[in-house]
């Protein structure tokens, strides 16, 4: 009877021991699985969301990058995700483009931008087309989601030639509108609400520029222009520069634009 009893004890002290280790073992799997660091279903960049194939970025900061402001070219675009001004959305569906009024502009500009400019030949040559030779096309699916609290106008879309800007769409405050350079303003919406989604569009043949929103044919420019290209994204036109600030106090002032899908064509 005693054997009997120490063989069961002895049993019994074995399965305790194997479930411990079976505990210990399980523990340090799930809480790798936990503190992996890693996005669930990985990182995902801009160039996921909108083909940038050929496309170049400016920002509205000027660093050590290359670029005066600083320029993100392919194939350093396709990988390219910043927090502040150039990001996936929230709902991973749309590509943030903001701009701080305080920023970093251009040599021909007083406004910063986080803005695309059409490129070719996989993003290693600069666009430049005639309005007289072909059709060419570019269409925009977005929302501007906020505007400067000064000035609160936004470039949304454009052709610009060698020298200058040929047309725009742009926000001013509530007014969307297509304006010409030295010409025609045209209002597109009188009451748009910030974060309404909406399509524009231009369509460039015969020296016309014919321009749309939400798929309607709404104004047509007639003009010629040479080495042209487009460009979309976030271009404020407003300006912190000369502002009362703290030293060293970044403007908060800012302009912001979701964009859902972007393409050009060329004929």
């Amino acid at each position: 009877m005693n054997i009997l009893l120490s063989i069961l004890l002895v049993i019994i002290s074995a399965c305790s021991k194997k479930e411990s280790v079976t505990k210990v073992s399980e523990s340090p799997q799930k809480e790798t699985e936990a503190n992996s660091g890693q996005p669930q279903g990985g990182e995902t960049y801009p160039a996921k969301i909108l083909d940038l194939t050929n496309w170049k970025l400016t920002l509205p900061v000027d660093t050590d990058h290359p670029g005066s402001p600083d320029e993100i070219k392919q194939p350093e675009l396709s990988t390219y995700s910043n927090p502040d001004f150039f990001h996936v959305n929230k709902e991973g569906n749309a590509v943030v483009f903001r701009a701080q009024a305080g920023g970093a502009t251009t040599s021909g500009s007083n406004f910063p931008r986080s803005e695309l400019r059409e490129m070719i030949n996989n993003g290693k040559g600069s666009a430049a087309w005639s309005s007289s030779e072909g059709t060419h096309t570019l269409f925009i699916d977005q929302r501007v989601t906020h505007l400067p609290d000064v000035r609160k106008h936004i470039v949304i879309g454009q052709i610009h030639d060698a020298d200058k800007y040929v047309i725009f769409f742009r926000l001013e405050d509530r007014r969307l509108l297509v304006s010409v350079n030295k010409g025609d303003r045209v209002t597109l919406d009188d009451n748009y609400v910030l974060g309404t989604r909406f399509s524009v569009k231009f369509i460039v043949s015969g020296d016309k520029t014919q321009c749309y929103y939400n798929d309607k044919l709404k104004y047509t420019f007639e003009g010629h222009f040479t080495d042209a290209y487009f460009k979309a994204g976030a271009y404020v036109q407003s300006s912190c520069k000369g502002a009362k600030q703290t030293p060293g106090e970044l403007c908060s002032a800012y302009g912001e634009v979701e964009i859902f899908n972007v393409w050009t064509k060329h004929e």
